[in-house]
């Protein structure tokens, strides 16, 4: 890929990110009970070539309903049909025309209160990460995580992921072979968060949040873009 000015980058990650959400309100329409969460997530992908053209995603599609929902995204649970009041969510990377988007969402079946309450607090953990990230200039992978993991617990959840997000950029993005920390937000990366990559452009980092209601056994997720 040619370089390009970072103005011009940002457009085209949020218009990735864009089609991407777009992607997820048409998908909500696969979402039905007696459906397998593999059935599912083919469709999605299928959709998603109908749709942008979409031919590759650059991380595995990920469709998890009732206790899937508590398993990080590292592990691979067994396949599981989607029940009538299930909590549901999707994980997908697709990559538009070599610009990566990274888009989670959560949908619940029925009127669960519980589940609509883990629902309903995701974006509002996702707004919080975000400000915390603008109020706090020099903050770390590290010092975000921690924070991500302090407000499920003030709120009654636990965090269900190892990352609380990732670089995200073009296809495929910064990747140094062995490294889970220094590009990630978790526990142990002291790297500012602000700052260059090694060509010298812009970072631009995915908040990813996941929600657990440990004593009812279910979970939910929420991701976009952070830093635009």
């Amino acid at each position: 890929m040619a370089q390009i000015d970072e103005q011009e980058r940002a457009r085209a990650l949020l218009e990735a990110q864009a089609m991407a959400e777009q992607l997820f309100v048409a998908a909500q329409e696969l979402v039905v009970p007696g459906r397998s969460e593999r059935q599912v997530s083919d469709d999605v992908r299928d959709l998603a070539a109908q749709m942008f053209g979409v031919e590759k995603h650059w991380h595995k599609r990920i469709v998890r309903a009732g206790p899937n929902t508590l398993a990080p995204y590292a592990e691979n649970p067994p396949d599981r049909l989607i029940e009538a009041d299930d909590i549901v969510f999707f994980d997908f990377g697709p990559v538009f025309e070599e610009w990566e988007a990274d888009f989670g969402r959560t949908y619940v079946l029925g009127d669960d209160p519980a589940k609509l309450r883990i629902r309903d607090a995701l974006p509002v953990a996702w707004a919080a990460g975000r400000a915390h990230f603008e109020a706090n200039p020099d903050i770390t992978g590290a010092e975000l995580y921690a924070y991500t993991q302090e407000w499920a617990r003030e709120h009654g959840f636990v965090f269900g992921g190892t990352i609380a997000g990732h670089l995200v950029g073009e296809f495929p993005h910064e990747r140094i072979a062995g490294d889970k920390v220094t590009l990630y937000i978790t526990d142990g990366n002291p790297t500012p968060m602000r700052g260059l990559d090694p060509t010298g452009r812009q970072r631009h980092w995915i908040l990813e949040i996941h929600l657990v209601d440990a004593e009812r056994g279910f979970g939910g997720f929420h991701e976009e873009l952070l830093t635009l």
